[in-house]
């Protein structure tokens, strides 16, 4: 049995490489709590208040799509701002308490 030439055909040609993808856009989402990177100053006092060091806050991510929802962490991204030794305000609404506050302490990557 020989190959037909419509196999032979599309065998021989080369696969062409697909075009990048472009990245999506964000689209804040209503389930994404409002992200607020505090300055150095404010962390500093949060740490204060809260009688903790910043070792023993969770991290979270330069990276994290969350943090797109704050305008000023963007525009600071956008200038070149160094994050380092700052936090990170999460506000939550709670049916108990009215407004439930997290902080999270920024990290470059996931081993900081």
């Amino acid at each position: 049995m020989t190959p037909s030439r419509a196999r032979t055909r599309s065998a021989s040609k080369k696969a062409e490489p697909a075009p990048p993808v472009a990245p999506r856009p964000f689209t804040p989402h209503h389930l994404v709590p409002p992200h607020e990177v505090l300055t150095e100053e404010e962390s500093q006092r949060v740490l204060k208040n809260l009688d903790t060091s910043i070792e023993r806050l969770p991290r979270i991510l330069l990276s994290d799509p969350g943090l797109k929802t704050d305008p000023k962490f963007l525009a600071a991204r956008e200038a070149g701002e160094t994050f380092t030794g700052r936090l990170v305000r999460i506000r939550r609404p709670s049916q108990t308490a009215g407004e439930a506050i997290a902080y999270r302490a920024l990290a470059a990557s996931p081993g900081e």
